[in-house]
């Protein structure tokens, strides 16, 4: 892994990367595919961010709603991190990794209230709308974090609502209504690399290997921060966090367009 850290820093030191791109630049191959699995949720995608794919999918149920937001749906996000994906992925309880995972695109999509989990209650109290985010990484191969939330956001978007059978108190499965989610916003997430002086975006496995520190910002259409998640073990500088969530907020605009 030194040598692998060493080739890269010696690379960035010449504004260099492996595969070409210049230091704040995103690959090129970025695609978004909606309604990827529409027998098995009620909304789903896929993203691929060059060879990085992940998979997201969105069902809905009724259930009891929490205590103290009695009028308020629920959301909850599950990352699995596949061995197919990448051979460091082990299968069992979740990871440090896959919590992580689920919580930086969780904290996006619940810092900027994206949903609007008011209009999720079905009786105050009784019955709400429970929304399960599940995200399958199919092939890592660098930025799972962006590719993750985005996949996410696309599969909010393509989701509908099934009909609630009030006489049951049951969902009705094989009725798909047209009624989208109640979302209001779209958080776009961007990390943010350092590794020694220098800022990365849209890293490779090996440069993810090899960070320093990274600064996940979520950001509104128009620039305004609704989230942030540091990770690596180097600290950061006020400078550092200016420059990350500057840099993030460009390339936020840049992704938000391909939604």
């Amino acid at each position: 892994m030194n040598m692998i850290k060493d080739h890269i820093v010696k690379l960035l030191e010449k504004d260099m990367r492996e595969d070409g791109r210049k230091l704040t630049e995103y690959r090129k191959e970025i695609t978004i595919e909606y309604g990827v699995s529409p027998k098995s949720a009620e909304g789903s995608a896929r993203v691929r961010i060059g060879k990085t794919e992940v998979v997201a999918g969105v069902k809905l149920d009724a259930g009891t709603p929490f205590p103290d937001t009695p009028d308020q749906g629920v959301m909850m996000v599950n990352a699995e991190l596949l061995p197919l994906s990448n051979p460091n992925f082990e299968s069992g309880p979740p990871s440090i990794d896959s919590i992580e995972l689920s919580r930086v695109v969780d904290r996006g999509i619940r810092e900027c209230h994206m949903i609007d989990t008011h209009k999720l209650c079905i009786k105050e109290g009784e019955k709400v709308w429970m929304i399960f985010i599940d995200i399958y990484p199919i092939n890592d191969d660098g930025n799972l974090f962006d590719a993750a939330s985005l996949a996410a956001l696309a599969a909010l978007k393509d989701a509908r609502m099934p009909k609630f059978n009030e006489e049951t108190g049951k969902v009705d499965y094989s009725e798909r209504t047209k009624e989208p989610l109640p979302l209001s916003y779209e958080p776009i997430e961007v990390t943010v690399l350092k590794i020694k002086d220098k800022l990365i975006v849209d890293p490779s496995v090996d440069e993810w290997n090899s960070l320093d520190a990274r600064l996940t910002v979520a950001t509104l259409k128009d620039g305004k921060i609704c989230a942030l998640q540091k990770g690596g073990g180097a600290a950061l500088t006020s400078e550092d966090v200016d420059n990350m969530v500057e840099l993030a907020i460009e390339k936020g605009k840049e992704l938000r367009k391909l939604l």
